[in-house]
């Protein structure tokens, strides 16, 4: 079996904790380098990953390329595009982490570059292998809901004090703020339902002293089918609502709590062939049915796992990308449409 040698671009939460364990659980795929300017993450890659190539920064990796079949962009959302660029010149296939690019224009430029050079690019939108959100599209699919009229997502937390760092001091420039941060996963979700958006409401508000970005935000999605997608994103939250909440024609589903695979990772789990991973107990489910007569449903299992699996036959197989890179323009455009939404007090 061929095994595909893996640079990972970026060693900080996204990359060290989502992609490189992942990865490494791939049987197909090993974590072959590892660039960070970082002393500490350095040795933190050469612990969890024996015989890692460590470089301080990607150039070294680009001019040396032997062995790697992959890169993966984990790097803050400014340098994605250049990165993937840079890449796909070197003739590297490509993951990037989300936000795929900063604008809708960025993202068509790389989309053409990979064209151009005949190379896998893909994004890294983890959160269609959640479990609650694998649930939904179970439900939608077997006629559950019946004809779904009214999508509810939240990605809700309680952060008073900042913790600092580009993602809350940074500009629109930058990408920080949190609708670009967790509105990129509700919005991709929305548009894997329900597809194409006609209009779009925005509020966006800092409500943080000492935070430069977006903390709090709302955003309403008109479907072309009908379907409205209700999205809330916040680090300001002192009490949270249902991660989903789904409104059918035959009836309703509400599910609270996170998909536990971020947090497993982030404890040093890691997935294994032969293991349960991503498994909800039955005292989280959620409910199925209408006012007065609703009961637990199965959670699927979250299975984060699987996105590196499709990566690995998409490269070795010639199978699709785990995720169209154009899904991932048509949710930048979104994002920039709430943007001016929110600035005019319209939709758009």
């Amino acid at each position: 079996m061929r095994e595909l040698g893996v640079a990972v671009i970026g060693y900080g939460l996204a990359g060290s904790v989502f992609h490189a364990p992942l990865i490494a659980a791939e049987p197909r795929m090993r974590v072959a380098a590892v660039v960070t300017s970082s002393g500490e993450r350095a040795e933190r890659a050469r612990a969890e990953h024996p015989g890692v190539r460590v470089a301080p920064d990607a150039e070294e990796v680009f001019a040396d390329a032997a062995g790697i079949d992959l890169v993966v962009v984990a790097t803050p959302n400014r340098t994605h595009a250049p990165l993937a660029m840079r890449a796909l010149g070197a003739g590297l296939p490509v993951v990037v982490d989300k936000p795929f690019t900063l604008t809708a224009a960025e993202g068509e430029q790389v989309v053409a570059a990979a064209e151009r050079a005949g190379l896998l690019l893909t994004v890294f939108q983890n959160r269609r292998w959640d479990s609650d959100f694998r649930t939904v599209r179970r439900l939608i699919a077997d006629g559950s809901l019946g004809e779904v009229r009214r999508f509810e997502s939240r990605f809700e937390r309680w952060r008073p004090v900042t913790k600092g760092g580009w993602r809350e001091a940074g500009g629109v420039d930058d990408g920080a703020g949190i609708l670009y941060d967790l509105g990129s996963h509700l919005i991709d979700q929305a548009l894997t339902l329900f597809g194409p958006v006609a209009d779009v409401y925005c509020e966006l508000d800092t409500r943080r002293a000492g935070v430069r970005a977006d903390d709090d935000a709302f955003v309403a999605l008109t479907h072309v089918s009908g379907v409205r997608s209700h999205l809330w994103m916040s680090a300001v939250a002192p009490q949270l609502g249902p991660r989903f909440r789904v409104l059918g024609s035959r009836s309703g589903y509400a599910s609270y709590g996170l998909d536990p695979q971020e947090s497993a990772l982030r404890d040093g789990r890691r997935p294994a062939t032969g293991t349960a991973w991503g498994t909800v107990e039955p005292e989280h489910w959620g409910l199925l049915g209408t006012e007065g007569d609703t009961h637990p449903t199965p959670t699927e299992p979250g299975d984060y796992p699987a996105f590196y699996t499709a990566v690995a036959d998409a490269l070795l197989d010639d199978a699709p990308p785990p995720v169209d890179p154009r899904d991932a323009i048509a949710a930048l455009r979104i994002l920039e449409r709430a943007r001016v939404a929110a600035h005019y007090g319209a939709t758009r």
